[in-house]
């Protein structure tokens, strides 16, 4: 059996003794299908909506959410074997440093995965047999595409919490990074980049502004998500940006998957500048 699937799937099931996988499902499961239901309430609307309001709404969810559940899952990844002593003996096996790396992020991977199909899998089923016009085909559609970007999202993270990881000597300190990481990606950024709009208005191109987006997996994420219904979701906030920013679906989704691999070749190059 091949050394990388023997290092995931035993990150797999540290993730099943650990109940990753069934906390992170239950809770993607109960937000999912509370939104669905009664995420216009404060519209004075109880009930299923529409697709687009309710994808709108999990997508600003799994921003949050996502990210910081990635990091959590892996922050201590390198740092916390060196820490126990299992990387010193995880060197001796006749394993390179990119077969570990790679093991332990294809089983994260699937530890995502899997909890964002289970968790946000059941919103939509619920919606499929409790909502009567509902276009099965659309939400299909639309639900696929979600957890899809949710699971590449989350995967970007794992990269970053790798590269983190690699760098630290405690886990304390990869702790406190992986939350400043969070912290940046899904707050810091997007007010920096309001702030700029707003102070410096009419000193910037307006057509580079927009592409300042991709530089934010989150950004991106958001992109594909809030286009294709038509329904002016996108034009909320920052991402009123994103209606500027000329780029067909297949860029996003190109810039989504090039944020996977950064941060993981990132990692890479610090763990093998690490020392056992």
């Amino acid at each position: 059996m091949s050394p990388v699937w023997n290092m995931a799937r035993k990150e797999f099931c540290d993730g099943l003794r650990n109940r990753w996988l069934l906390a992170i499902s239950l809770l993607f499961a109960v937000l999912a299908i509370g939104i669905a239901w009664l995420g216009a309430a404060a519209a004075g609307q109880l009930g299923f909506t529409s697709i687009a309001a309710t994808i709108a709404s999990l997508a600003s969810l799994a921003t949050f959410l996502m990210p910081l559940i990635a990091l959590l899952l892996a922050y201590d990844a390198i740092v916390g074997e060196d820490e126990s002593g299992t990387l010193l003996l995880l060197l001796t096996y006749p394993l390179g440093r990119g077969q570990i790396l790679l093991g332990k992020f294809v089983g994260h991977g699937l530890i995502l995965a899997l909890a964002t199909v289970l968790g946000f899998g059941c919103a939509m089923l619920a919606i499929a047999l409790l909502v009567d016009d509902v276009e099965l085909g659309v939400l299909l559609w639309a639900f696929g595409r979600f957890m899809l970007t949710s699971t590449l999202l989350g995967w970007v993270f794992l990269g970053l919490a790798y590269a983190l990881s690699s760098r630290c000597a405690e886990k304390s300190t990869a702790a406190g990074l992986a939350l400043g990481v969070w912290f940046f990606f899904v707050l810091v950024f997007d007010l920096a980049l309001l702030a700029l709009l707003v102070v410096g208005k009419g000193q910037f191109n307006p057509q580079g502004l927009p592409w300042l987006l991709l530089l934010n997996p989150t950004d991106v994420y958001r992109l594909i998500n809030l286009s294709g219904f038509g329904t002016g979701t996108q034009s909320i906030g920052v991402m009123a940006l994103g209606t500027d920013l000329d780029v067909p679906p297949q860029a996003l989704w190109a810039c989504l998957l090039a944020w996977v691999a950064g941060p993981l070749a990132l990692a890479y190059g610090m763990f093998l500048r690490r020392g056992a």
